[in-house]
């Protein structure tokens, strides 16, 4: 028990000092998370709205089951697939991005990807029928039908940004494959935490651990406070 208080306490001194390590691998948390949800919003937002502002989607038998598996794929199954492609082997090893920041927002991005997509998608699809032919009916262009659905569709659409955050930030398979948890380079918060706990070093895990949890307490905090709004 002593040494689960010792840890905690340093911990927090970690925590209150702004340990250099500490600060560094947040830091890379911070970017290589961004990256890669802000690419996937930046694709999956016109998408979710194209699928869900048509009547009937094509190919919906083999696409809708595609889009929902992908929510709930693996992270490690796409730090493999990621893995494959930037080998050496791979079709795209010669870009040498194997093991560097780009494949770990690559990885992170296919995951996010899924979950914008699809949550977009089932929030417009909620919506009231009634709206879309309102919008319409005021001579609206697709455009401008897209972007008055998705602003009243905002607290889904909001979920789904959050959800692709939640999704990747606390995920620790696909980076640590593609990324190789090198220090200084590629380590986040979730491949840090693994590998300070397997030496012993519980204070820098906990305070990191700590960390993840503040950034999933802000996230909610945000959606819970804008959905009041």
């Amino acid at each position: 028990m002593e040494t689960l208080l010792d840890a905690l306490r340093e911990a927090l001194r970690l925590l209150i000092d702004l340990d250099p390590a500490l600060v560094e691998i947040i830091g890379m948390t911070l970017r290589v998370t961004g990256s890669a949800l802000l690419l996937a919003v930046l694709l999956g937002l016109p998408i979710g709205a194209a699928l869900g502002l048509r009547e009937r989607i094509p190919a919906a038998g083999c696409l809708m089951p595609i889009i929902y598996t992908g929510m709930a794929l693996p992270p490690v199954v796409a730090g493999l697939f990621v893995y494959l492609i930037l080998s050496n082997q791979g079709p795209l090893g010669g870009l040498d991005w194997l093991f560097t920041v780009r494949a770990m927002v690559v990885s992170q991005t296919i995951i996010a990807l899924p979950l914008v997509i699809g949550l977009t998608l089932t929030a417009l699809r909620g919506l009231d029928p009634g709206i879309k032919l309102q919008v319409r009916s005021l001579g609206a262009t697709r455009l401008q039908l897209a972007t008055a659905l998705l602003l009243e569709a905002r607290l889904g659409v909001l979920a789904a940004i959050i959800a692709a955050f939640g999704g990747i930030v606390s995920e620790v398979g696909a980076v640590m494959l593609v990324g190789g948890n090198i220090e200084g380079q590629t380590r986040v918060l979730t491949t840090a935490i693994v590998l300070e706990t397997r030496r012993g070093n519980f204070a820098l895990a906990l305070a990191l651990g700590i960390i993840l949890l503040l950034l999933a307490f802000l996230t909610n905090w945000l959606f819970h406070k804008l959905s009041d709004e």
